[in-house]
């Protein structure tokens, strides 16, 4: 049970950080459409790899390095993608207000899933590191540890999906959307540079 704070606080350090897929989750709080599907798979997604970690997935991961390559050149192809089509919207202002819908919910998942499992980051910190840090915390506290970390998971994204609303009357200007558009594209763009550059 001590185990379950450190948990809690080593998961919060990493998902904090603004990125690819925090920046995804801000914008569909605000849109308030399928906020409990992206907040649902974000947590189940963080809970699946520390588990691997603590299950020692994270030796598999070392052992092969050309996996971790191929997820960065994919990922940062995406986030190159997702970037100019934030980009474009910003470009459009007689769009930005129907482009408040953040879209279907099959395209919403595939998103979601792929800002997510694309992300090579995702591997070294929530499953080679998390993972290993859980381990050290012995047969019964890894498992609390790990409990700990989901829980940081589930606390940040439902806070920031839902916790979006509050922004609404900011957000009610398409001049604002513009903003966070153009602010969302040009991380996107960082990130996959820094994958490529990493």
């Amino acid at each position: 049970m001590t185990s379950l704070l450190p948990g809690f606080l080593t998961m919060a350090s990493l998902i904090v950080a603004i990125g690819a897929q925090n920046a995804y989750v801000l914008r569909v709080g605000l849109t308030r459409r399928h906020v409990g599907l992206v907040v649902a798979v974000c947590a189940l997604s963080d809970a699946v790899l520390v588990v691997a970690g603590v299950l020692g997935v994270g030796r598999i991961v070392t052992a092969h390095p050309a996996v971790l390559t191929w997820v960065r050149w994919i990922g940062a192809a995406y986030l190159v993608g997702f970037g100019i089509t934030c980009l474009w919207r910003a470009r459009r202002p007689s769009t930005l207000v129907a482009s408040v819908a953040v879209g279907t919910r099959g395209s919403v998942l595939a998103t979601v899933l792929a800002l997510t499992w694309l992300n090579p980051h995702v591997y070294l910190d929530t499953v080679l590191l998390v993972g290993s840090i859980a381990n050290q915390h012995g047969p019964a506290g890894r498992w609390w540890f790990t409990a700990g970390a989901a829980l940081a998971s589930v606390t940040w994204f439902a806070g920031l999906g839902y916790g979006a609303r509050v922004l609404a009357p900011l957000f009610a200007r398409p001049g604002t959307w513009r903003v966070l558009d153009v602010v969302i594209g040009l991380v996107m763009f960082v990130i996959a540079a820094a994958l490529l550059l990493g």
